[in-house]
């Protein structure tokens, strides 16, 4: 199989940044009795990538264009309308905590680093900020030595993994246009030389979380797992206008009763291995390929060859999710009563995330000498009630129509969701990956839970039983401080019934009527042997593996499709770039749309916790589960060029899961109007 493939490259020298903060003392963990835990590894925000220079001056107060209204200028200051950014991607040497072995493995990882980064952080890429109506200028420096032509040079197959040390910038979600030095992810920066990517933020872009990675096809997941990734925000301050949408920032930002603070939270799972003399996996049972990854003293662990992909690879590999490069970290400043913003962001590859609060036990142990396959024993024993209020306000950079209130969060790799989190009692909580059927997940296995980290909570205000009662009443107070007066009484109205964000919406519904008459879009993901040579696994959509040869989709600009989205083996998280989409239903097997926000079974449990609630929902990556169909629809707004839709587990898009994708002008003229003529935040 393709994905069995391994670079016989050896690890080559780089700069030597990043210690782990904090080390732990020698305790083994056990269950009981009471193990004296070594002091956290606390975690903060990823560190903000400092601009390298301005080349214009601010905007001065100009009135930003939305659509052609003309939105009321912020009383806080206007970013720069031009922003210049420097990522170079070099090895770095650092360590990774190990929890089964409670001790440091050494490390050599491709990486990005920047002006701001820090050395206490290790391994998480810089965060990015901008604003609506900024052009943004990112200079992209590839340092990595040169391509070993074991895996680069006379490349036939352009779907078997090659190149490791080329790539590319992907800015993941951004409405931005997709051809030339632009989110152009069909270009190679190749070791020594650098390019400029440049992204004209439109003024009416979404204000959300969005992010960034390495897409160079045939490397990014060994990239992407190497820590190739980064959170990349986009603020907003524009408020609502009658008939304008305004930023969920606004409704949100700090104020005297409510601080409302906020945490980016980046999930990777960085599957490093350390390898011996014939350059294979070193196992803690060389005869046992589910017995963990082993790393002796004096080993260097990388990502480095492609059979550290694979279904049921991460779980064998017994390496933790990373949270902002901390290995099992510990959140710290929170208060009861006090509402946080958690931004989460799945930047990894090879692993789903079902996130769950739930509170720990006073006496538990600590996690030292934890092994991965004990995780489910000690939540099980140590991570105690029922799982803590989730309300989700934004899918993917997207605000809802309504908050939705969750116990567990499931994000697949390449999805954001805007959790407000509120802890209600003081202690410790267990921040948990819960278990999945295994046709919800990327491994495709029955995942045991797993520990994510801890989150402390000291005594602030008091916080009733009904927290969403609560949520609501902090949130009106919020508006009714920060919302202009011509809006005030709709954004009341609408937080009182059932958390209602309409306000805030960046896109309209697609209606029947746009799509009426149109061929819909179909994509079916698949895996079969080739037909020419059985012994190869072909990654395939709609039957055909990526290529030069592959026939484009082609989209019309300011059209609008229904898409039907399926999948005949396995499940795979879909991804297009450029427009998001928006969900009209998701058929189980048995065709029920488990889509609704009452698609629950006969004990009022939701029928598949994954979806419910997602119709009329935006985004731009959806699992398409194996057997299930998925129908979304989509608009072609501002930007023609040429594009990718992929599966974003990116060892599977590496190996050909991924299709061409043109929006090009319509011919003419159409009965009712000019096509093209844009679109934006307030019409999507």
């Amino acid at each position: 199989m393709a994905g069995s493939v391994v670079a016989a490259a050896k690890l080559r020298a780089g700069r030597s940044l990043f210690l782990l903060v904090g080390v732990l003392a020698a305790v083994p963990w056990v269950l009981s009795p009471l193990v004296a835990a070594a002091a956290p590894r606390r975690v903060a925000n990823p560190p903000v990538l400092e601009p390298s220079g301005s080349g214009l001056p601010q905007s001065g107060g100009r009135p930003l264009l939305r659509s052609g209204v003309a939105v009321p200028q912020s009383a806080t200051p206007q970013p720069a309308a031009e922003v210049r950014y420097d990522l170079n991607i070099v090895y770095v040497d650092g360590e990774i905590y190990n929890p089964a072995t409670n001790s440091n493995d050494k490390v050599r990882l491709r990486s990005y680093q920047g002006t701001g980064t820090s050395a206490d952080v290790p391994f998480i890429s810089p965060m990015i900020q901008a604003a609506p109506g900024q052009t943004v200028r990112i200079s992209l420096n590839n340092q990595l030595p040169l391509d070993d032509p074991a895996t680069c040079a006379n490349v036939k197959d352009i779907n078997t993994p090659h190149c490791f040390n080329s790539t590319n910038l992907h800015a993941h979600g951004l409405w931005v246009s997709p051809a030339g030095n632009s989110d152009n992810v069909l270009l190679s920066i190749n070791p020594g030389r650098s390019f400029q990517y440049e992204y004209n933020i439109p003024a009416d872009h979404p204000a959300g979380t969005f992010w960034y990675h390495t897409h160079r096809h045939g490397s990014t997941a060994l990239q992407v797992s190497s820590g190739m990734a980064g959170a990349l925000v986009i603020k907003g301050d524009r408020l609502p206008a009658p008939g304008v949408p305004g930023d969920l920032d606004t409704l949100l930002r700090p104020g005297a009763a409510q601080p409302f603070t906020e945490r980016i939270v980046v999930l990777q799972q960085i599957p490093y291995a350390c390898r011996d003399k014939n350059f294979a996996i070193e196992r803690v049972d060389a005869k046992d390929v589910n017995s963990g990854y082993k790393c002796d003293p004096g080993d260097v662990g990388g990502v480095d060859g492609y059979d550290q992909f694979g279904p049921g690879t991460w779980p064998a590999s017994g390496r933790y999710t990373s949270i902002n490069g901390v290995v099992l970290p510990t959140f710290t400043g929170v208060q009861t009563g006090q509402i946080e913003r958690w931004r989460l962001i799945h930047g990894g590859v090879r692993d789903t995330v079902n996130l769950q609060f739930l509170k720990l036990r006073r006496a538990a142990p600590g996690v030292e000498g934890l092994k991965a396959s004990d995780n489910d024993a000690y939540v099980a024993q140590q991570c105690t009630g029922d799982p803590l209020p989730q309300h989700l306000v934004a899918a993917d950079g997207l605000t809802l129509n309504k908050v939705i209130r969750s116990s567990k969060t499931v994000l697949q790799p390449g999805y954001r969701w805007d959790a407000l989190m509120l802890f209600p009692e003081p202690g410790t909580y267990c921040m948990i990956d819960g278990d999945l059927p295994p046709n919800a997940t990327v491994n495709g296995v029955n995942p045991s839970r797993q520990l994510l980290g801890f989150v402390e909570v000291t005594k602030g205000s008091s916080v009733p039983v009904d927290l969403n009662a609560y949520l609501t009443q902090e949130l009106v107070a919020a508006a009714q401080r920060t919302m202009p007066e011509s809006v005030r009484g709709q954004v009341v109205s609408d937080l009182s019934n059932q958390l209602g964000l309409q306000v805030f919406r960046p896109h309209a519904d697609i209606q029947d009527a746009e799509v009426a008459g149109r061929d819909q879009q179909l994509i079916q993901f698949s895996i079969g042997p080739a037909a020419q040579d059985p012994s190869k696994t072909l990654f395939k959509v709609n039957g055909e593996p990526f290529g030069p040869q592959q026939a484009k989709r082609i989209l019309e600009l300011g059209a609008a499709d229904q898409w039907r989205l399926t999948s005949t083996v396995a499940s795979h998280p879909f991804h297009i770039h450029v427009n998001p989409f928006q969900i009209v239903e998701i058929r189980d097997s048995k065709g029920v749309d488990v889509s609704s926000p009452d698609a629950v079974d006969g004990s009022g449990q939701a029928i598949d916790p994954q979806y419910r609630g997602l119709k009329g929902v935006w985004k731009d990556t959806l699992m398409v589960k194996q057997g299930y169909e998925v129908v979304v629809r989509s608009r072609y707004r501002r930007y023609i060029g040429d594009f990718v839709l992929h599966c974003h587990i990116l060892d599977h898009e590496d190996q050909g899961m991924m299709q061409n994708v043109s929006i090009t002008l319509p011919d003419g003229v159409k009965a009712g109007g000019a096509e093209g003529a844009g679109g934006g935040h307030a019409h999507h």
